[in-house]
């Protein structure tokens, strides 16, 4: 099993920045990639950005040039750093990790932060 919390949510102006982290916790044996995911209210749940345990990264295009994602194997935590937020960034952040075993793919996921940004 694998633990993950996210925090550093909160309230931010437009054109603000934030920094979330994911701290897991349990085996990351297995583990190959870790996410970070995002749903508005109302809205189905998204894929925003992710990193590889070789830290190749891929971004959604809506954040692609803002956000940035990285990762601490060291310490087992995941980071994303979101310059020149907009409203419409607005969703509860949620991490999120994957790990390949016997074929299968297992997924873990945190509680959620908070990120709302006004205009």
């Amino acid at each position: 099993q694998v633990q993950l919390v996210e925090s550093g949510g909160g309230l931010v102006q437009s054109g603000g920045s934030l920094r979330l982290s994911c701290a897991a916790s349990g085996s990351m044996v297995g583990i190959y990639a870790m996410d970070w995911y995002r749903q508005a209210p109302g809205k189905q749940r998204d894929l925003i950005a992710s990193i590889t345990t070789e830290g190749r990264t891929l971004y959604t295009d809506s954040v692609k040039g803002r956000f940035t994602i990285s990762r601490d194997p060291t310490e087992n935590k995941m980071y994303l750093q979101m310059n020149g937020l907009f409203p419409e960034d607005t969703a509860v952040y949620y991490c999120h990790a994957a790990r390949l075993r016997a074929g299968k793919i297992d997924s873990y996921w945190g509680q959620g932060t908070q990120v709302t940004v006004s205009s």
